[in-house]
């Protein structure tokens, strides 16, 4: 029986060659072999970048490549792969990773088997040098294992890392155009996912996540971020509310739950009294001030089995910004 195409979506800009040369060669030896995978450069500087890629397309007629006259960014860039893709299932990939080699296979595998929009896996966290960090991301971060329909956390957080899932031809047209809105397309497919066949989670390492300082995500600790803003906009405690209303809840949370509900709206995929409720609590929070009673809701909307430590410094900033900023001093 042949096998459904997979179209895999990595994006480059001035990317490490050693990685990207690692990634691109573990992607080609997959067991899986019916694979597109389609690369845009997104204006690289770097000369070596684009010869690279060049060499790739010529020695693979599974590799496509496509080269920015300008820089959009990492979102508008993978919008513009997604437009590009016709397969039936469709994976992120980012630059400087490393698949393992049955990464495809048994996203397909389960994807099938599990009859849903999207699978996402677990992975083991590499340094520079490709030596296991952490054997498990998911437990490491204290990410939720989301399986089923209609789960709350899909809405209410982001889940998976882009480059963990692959999901079906449907949820990538229901993505497109992207709306204004989007700032994380890999919190949008899994809400997307979620609210229709559902969401399942493979929770075996499938792929090395490599953690470095010129990573586009996770290059700075969070020890690293408040500095930096410490040093742009003082320690004060107004600079300490902005900082967590603008760069913490309305960033990394309040905007990706507003981003779902615009899709949800547009695609007529149902009204749901519990995401109108994060909506109205994630307001709530960004006009407190000293303390929020609420946590009831934070239980409600954000809290999940296997949280751990996660959910006491969410807690500390959502609802006890004034503790919190004493903590923001001492970072």
């Amino acid at each position: 029986m042949e096998e459904d195409l997979v179209d895999v979506l990595l994006t480059t800009y001035n990317s490490n060659i050693e990685y990207l040369k690692l990634q691109v060669d573990s992607i080609l030896n997959q067991t899986y072999k019916n694979i597109h995978l389609i690369i845009s450069d997104d204006c690289s500087s770097n000369e070596d970048v684009i010869k690279t890629l060049q060499e790739y397309e010529k020695q693979d007629n599974r590799i496509t490549v496509y080269y920015n006259e300008k820089n959009i960014g990492y979102i508008k860039n993978f919008e513009f792969l997604l437009t590009k893709s016709n397969a039936k299932y469709i994976s992120f990939a980012d630059h400087d990773d490393i698949w393992y080699e049955n990464k495809i296979e048994k996203s397909v595998q389960t994807l099938k088997e599990e009859d849903v929009d999207l699978v996402y896996c677990d992975c083991k966290q590499i340094d520079e040098n490709g030596q296991v960090i952490n054997e498990s991301y998911l437990h490491y971060k204290n990410m939720p294992i989301l399986d089923g329909v209609n789960n709350i956390l899909a809405f209410s957080r982001h889940i998976a890392i882009g480059c963990s899932t692959m999901f079906t031809k449907k949820i990538k047209e229901q993505m497109l155009p992207f709306k204004p809105q989007v700032m994380a397309h890999d919190w949008l497919n899994v809400y997307l996912a979620s609210k229709q066949k559902g969401v399942y989670c493979i929770e075996e390492p499938l792929f090395g996540y490599r953690l470095h300082t010129n990573n586009e995500f996770g290059g700075r600790s969070l020890k690293q971020n408040l500095s930096k803003w410490k040093k742009e906009n003082g320690k004060t405690y107004g600079a300490y509310k902005n900082y967590r209303n603008e760069n913490v809840i309305k960033k990394a949370y309040f905007d990706g739950a507003i981003m779902c509900k615009i899709y949800r709206d547009s695609l007529n995929l149902g009204k749901n009294e519990d995401e109108e409720g994060v909506l109205e609590y994630y307001n709530k929070l960004l006009k407190t001030k000293i303390l929020n009673i609420h946590l009831i809701k934070y239980n409600k909307y954000l809290s999940f089995k296997g949280i751990g430590k996660r959910k006491l410094k969410e807690v500390l900033i959502f609802h006890f910004p004034l503790i919190s900023y004493l903590a923001y001093l001492l970072k």
